[in-house]
């Protein structure tokens, strides 16, 4: 496994930015198509935030993450106007960007576990980079984040799609996210952008104690739902929550 340098960081990674706690009190405004880079996506992704948190998001620190990280920058420009949709969206390889919803819902579920004296997790290991949308948002809640993808296309993707970001805290790594990666161990959390039918022993080995891994599993009738696994005195509590739909957790490199 290569590891890829980290970027210097740039974005507003405070858990409280105050525009982003102040985008999810405001009441509902006209939605606001996105147009290039930069501010122009501002009051969309403020309505983004908004939605989110009358969908039941309530943990500030993924609120103001997700007001913070402009997903357009993430998908083609073909896909621009649909980037603060609740919608996944392809990215290329038979891959897709998960619904806005479901990376907030899933980084609020990590935050509940491991969270050092400022609030933040530490060190953070994420199983499939993808386009890197999910990372630059957990850039803003953790303090290192260790981002695992097998396909070469993505990861070269979202190494162009997260430099302009500076990112010091993100590090992007092209190998088997199933065999995790042992050398950042213990991570406060572990997260999962892909489903097999078991969470693989690895990652619970390389899971600090009182921390979560939180990822899609396939059950025994065929659905694919989401689980959070803790570690609590060296044993794994395992709970099984809605139902999702994620690529198929795969070994190996391509």
């Amino acid at each position: 496994m290569t590891r890829r340098p980290g970027f210097p960081a740039r974005l507003d990674l405070s858990p409280a930015a105050p525009a982003a706690k102040a985008a999810a009190k405001r009441g509902p405004t006209p939605p606001v198509a996105p147009q290039g880079l930069g501010m122009d996506s501002s009051a969309v992704r403020a309505r983004m935030v908004r939605k989110l948190a009358q969908e039941g998001i309530a943990d500030p620190a993924v609120l103001a993450a997700m007001g913070t990280v402009e997903r357009h920058r993430f998908v083609d420009t073909a896909l621009v106007n649909q980037a603060y949709e609740d919608t996944s969206l392809p990215i290329g390889l038979g891959q897709t960007i998960s619904k806005p919803s479901v990376v907030a819902r899933m980084i609020e579920l990590l935050l509940g576990g491991r969270r050092d004296a400022n609030g933040r997790l530490g060190r953070v290991l994420e199983v499939g980079t993808g386009c890197g949308y999910q990372a630059a948002v957990l850039a803003c809640v953790a303090n290192e984040v260790y981002s695992v993808e097998r396909l070469r296309g993505l990861h070269d993707k979202a190494r162009d799609n997260l430099r302009p970001l500076r990112l010091a805290n993100v590090h992007l790594l092209f190998g088997d996210g199933m065999a995790g990666y042992p050398k950042g161990a213990p991570y406060a959390g572990i997260i999962a952008a892909a489903g097999g039918e078991a969470v693989p022993g690895t990652w619970i080995d390389q899971l600090a104690e009182g921390a979560r891994i939180v990822a899609p599993m396939a059950l025994a009738d065929g659905r694919q739902s989401l689980v959070v696994l803790e570690k609590t005195n060296g044993r794994v509590k395992q709970t099984v929550l809605e139902t999702v739909h994620f690529v198929p957790l795969k070994s190996g490199i391509a």
